[in-house]
């Protein structure tokens, strides 16, 4: 009989010794028993079972390779970071003073531990104390939802928005530098370069808006409703210069992306894959009917994009459709272009007094700050306000909105019209999941459709990312993969939707 050594593992109970022979393979017939079903996916998920890490249908993830998750997670946002650095950098060598210069030093060291984690796929970590009204939002979803999960792992949309925000802690747990805004000379950069298609603007609409006199009012409205929908269009290729996407644009691709021309827009709208644009006018049109009223815009990129918006909120406040607009931009530095208070104040008063566009002539220097003096105004008058809740900069979408920012939501629901503005708005408004493209809008944003007391809501945003909702049929997305791979990603695309939301209701929290 073998003898095992005394330091030697003993086999595991059952398991043959070298002395047995293995037992052969196993076959079953399974000819008598039910076929396979062809049973389809518990999707979309029942809404008690929907959280942010289980979206009500599949959610986009960082180690999914087909989908551009897998492109931002593993490139861009390393990129996007080391672009951050870099910035910082300079400014560390423009400082002078030694406190400044080491309090500074100390942001960049966090930074870099920062891409060692985006880079080495680390487990999301809970939000410093900064003092940040957003801290006890982070934590209690990563506490509840996201135990364990890492960049790659967690739902691209939660992963993306927290990068963000550990970039910021990266400044604001410092005694100097809290404010510090490492993509603002990104913003201003392309701004000073789109000054085409900024003139192009400011030269048509220096002057207040007017009906000519001998315009019958049936002509008027007409005029209106056309001007109005050219606007939308503007409003919407607007967000084409997203600088979380085009970190190595051209000038030359800049000014064709925002081309502002009456025939570029027509060869545009053919784009416009979800057109809700005929039922939007009709909203706002059915507004001034009562007298006016309020329209909220969710904003998405400073600079020509938020030019744009404040264009379009001008023609609303002149032509009576509007009689207060209300802006809402972020609290700090977000996905690289995302508006802050600082990016507000920058363009209406370079507008006002800067000297941005060196080759523009005296006319379109003084249009240009007509407009700028006209928009401030507003703000004076209270026609315009700015806005910036602490909700805007979580990794919560707007499915979550009436839950963990009831006051937000109360206050959106006093609102007329609420636009969204851009992809990652929408995104978070369709949970940012594989749902059929043929998902009708109202179904893909639910509690923002269908909670009591929600507003009417509307979506522009050109498509950059995978979700693909309120299409007339999948057959359209599945003939687009087919001939132009790729397209969810090109900016070359758009969606207007409109919910009709359920503004009537009285409003209940638990």
């Amino acid at each position: 009989m073998a003898t095992l050594h005394p330091n030697a593992a003993a086999p595991p109970p059952n398991e043959p010794t070298s002395t047995q022979n293995p037992p052969s393979k196993m076959t079953l017939s399974l000819g008598h028993l039910p076929k396979k079903q062809d049973i389809k996916g518990p999707w979309p998920r029942t809404p008690s079972r929907v959280d942010p890490n289980n979206p009500p249908w599949p959610a986009y993830r960082g180690y999914h390779e087909y989908s551009f998750a897998h492109a931002t997670m593993g490139v861009r946002l390393p990129t996007i970071l080391g672009k951050a650095i870099e910035d910082a950098m300079k400014t560390l060598n423009d400082e002078s003073s030694e406190e400044y210069v080491v309090d500074l030093l100390a942001c960049i060291e966090r930074m870099d531990g920062l891409m060692t984690d985006l880079s080495g796929n680390a487990k999301l970590r809970p939000i410093i104390d900064d003092g940040e009204a957003d801290v006890a939002l982070w934590n209690k979803a990563i506490a509840k939802y996201f135990q364990g999960k890492d960049f790659m792992n967690a739902p691209w949309l939660f992963a993306e928005a927290y990068k963000y925000r550990r970039l910021r802690e990266c400044f604001s747990v410092s005694k100097h530098w809290r404010d510090y805004d490492v993509f603002f000379r990104q913003k201003c950069d392309t701004f000073s370069r789109s000054a085409d298609a900024v003139f192009e603007l400011s030269m048509r609409f220096a002057e207040p808006f007017k009906h000519s006199d001998n315009l019958s009012d049936a002509e008027k409205l007409e005029a209106e409703r056309l001007m109005f929908l050219e606007l939308t269009q503007i409003c919407l290729w607007g967000n084409s210069t997203d600088l979380s996407l085009l970190i190595n644009m051209t000038e030359e691709q800049i000014k064709s992306l925002q081309s502002t021309g009456g025939e570029h827009l027509a060869a545009t709208e053919k784009n416009i894959l979800g057109n809700h644009l005929p039922q939007l006018w009709e909203t706002v049109k059915e507004l001034r009917s009562k007298t006016g009223g309020r329209i909220d815009f969710v904003l998405d990129n400073a600079g020509f994009e938020l030019y744009c918006d404040c264009v379009y909120a001008d023609f609303l406040i002149q032509s009576g459709l509007a009689k207060q607009i209300r802006f809402h931009g972020k609290r700090y530095p977000w996905f690289v272009s995302d508006v802050t208070k600082k990016d507000w104040e920058w363009l209406l008063n370079t507008m006002v007094y800067g000297y941005l566009f060196p080759k523009a002539t005296e006319q379109e220097r003084e249009s240009l700050r007509r407009m700028g003096v006209r928009w401030k105004q507003y703000e004076k008058e209270g026609k315009w306000v700015y806005e910036q809740h602490p909700f805007w900069c979580t990794g919560y979408t707007f499915w979550e909105l009436h839950g963990e920012a009831p006051d937000l939501f109360l206050h959106l629901s006093r609102s007329d019209l609420v636009i969204f503005k851009g992809d990652l708005n929408h995104r978070k408004l369709t949970y940012d999941c594989a749902a059929p493209a043929s998902t009708p809008f109202d179904v893909a944003i639910g509690p923002m459709a269908n909670a009591a007391g929600a507003p009417k809501v509307c979506s522009m945003r050109t498509i950059k990312s995978d979700v693909v909702v309120g299409l007339e049929s999948d057959e359209v997305a599945e003939k687009l993969d087919n001939e132009e791979p790729g397209w969810k990603i090109s900016g070359k695309y758009a969606v207007v939707l409109l919910s009709e939301g359920r503004p009537g209701e009285k409003v209940r929290f638990a």
